[in-house]
């Protein structure tokens, strides 16, 4: 089987004392719809995060166009977010109608600042889309007031971040709203999609709840047109369950990445993660392990020959895929393009052992001895 990138049976293995008890509830007293395992799910999640509401949707990418139209996004407004980035954060700027104005990421962090999201402003903006990329904190502070007195919305991208805080706060707790995901692969992942929209805004939490089931107030009466896109009762009984782990996880995974860092420490070009300063109140992530070199293409393949798994987050820049360049604003952005042809993720989650980080940091380091 070799060294995978997440293991999701080792995962579910480890909970399944926990995950058959809350199944069996679900699947033989609960509602399929919008049943009591959301509303519970929904309830626990906020208060993880801070916030007074959470809402569940379909998936992440249905989060941010739901929350951008929410917060008053219109056709042709301009939402400012990063150029380094998951090319569905842009489209989904794209499908709430918006168009997406892009900006550089810092060079140490790979994510964007206060400073360069301001920066980007133009009479069209109506929205900043920060994204907290591979679990690594934006430092917010201030920027919800700043964007609330210029009419702006603020809407953390936190898909990437559970588990991540900054300033002592939980990412998601910074903007007018939050979107999140629970794909599989992410630090809280449901067994299938499904994604959640957290604000302390009751008016918006309202009208996303009536948004997110074809716009019904109730069963039958429809008061606006909305999509079907509902948190399935079923992940969230999963979800509840993982809640509960995840800071456990997040400890772990940051371990892991601790033993990366000093075991990759000078080798090659590599290119290693900033790690925040934790005496700032500032807390990793670590949904991801990227490191960077010009040799990614080589690295990847020699590390597969070894039967250990990588991945490419992300290997074609937003600007750069097909259906965006002619839809994006701002610019030129040849850090980001660089990041595309350079960014490798290695192996990082909670189920892997010491053993397997170890064979991995061998391997590579082997990769960097030999002769290119």
């Amino acid at each position: 089987m070799g060294i995978p990138t997440k293991d999701y049976g080792r995962q579910h293995r480890a909970l399944w004392g926990e995950l058959a008890g809350e199944l069996e509830r679900c699947l033989l007293g609960d509602d399929p719809i919008l049943g009591a395992a959301v509303e519970a799910f929904e309830r626990e999640l906020a208060a993880y995060h801070g916030v007074a509401h959470a809402v569940g949707v379909n998936c992440g990418t249905d989060a941010i166009v739901m929350a951008l139209r929410g917060l008053g996004v219109r056709d042709g407004d301009e939402v400012v977010t990063s150029a380094h980035t998951f090319s569905g954060v842009v489209s989904a700027i794209v499908q709430a109608g918006g168009v997406p104005r892009l900006v550089e990421p810092e060079r140490d962090t790979l994510v964007v600042t206060r400073e360069s999201l301001q920066a980007a402003c133009t009479p069209r903006t109506r929205a900043l889309l920060p994204v907290h990329l591979y679990g690594q904190p934006i430092d917010l502070a201030g920027l919800r007031d700043w964007c609330t007195a210029r009419g702006l919305a603020l809407l953390e991208d936190g898909a990437q971040a559970h588990g991540a805080r900054s300033g002592g706060r939980s990412v998601g707790s910074f903007g007018h709203a939050a979107a999140t995901s629970f794909h599989p692969s992410k630090n809280l992942g449901a067994f299938g999609d499904g994604g959640a929209i957290l604000t302390d805004d009751a008016n918006l939490a309202a009208t996303l709840r009536i948004a997110r089931h074809l716009g019904k107030d109730g069963k039958y009466e429809m008061v606006a047109i909305g999509p079907n896109s509902k948190l399935d009762t079923l992940q969230a009984a999963l979800l509840r369950v993982k809640l509960r782990h995840l800071d456990e996880w997040v400890a772990r995974r940051a371990a892991l990445a601790e033993r990366y860092q000093r075991g990759l420490a000078g080798v090659g070009d590599l290119v290693l993660p900033a790690v925040p300063d934790a005496s700032s109140g500032a807390r990793h992530a670590w949904h991801l392990y990227v490191v960077r070199t010009a040799r990614r293409d080589a690295l990847r393949a020699f590390l597969a020959e070894r039967a250990i798994k990588t991945g490419m987050h992300y290997p074609i820049a937003a600007h750069e895929q097909p259906a965006l360049r002619d839809r994006c604003r701002g610019g030129p952005f040849p850090f980001a393009a660089e990041l595309a042809r350079t960014v490798v993720s290695l192996p990082l989650s909670q189920e892997l052992t010491e053993a397997e980080i170890d064979a991995v940091i061998d391997a590579v380091r082997r990769f960097f001895a030999a002769k290119p």
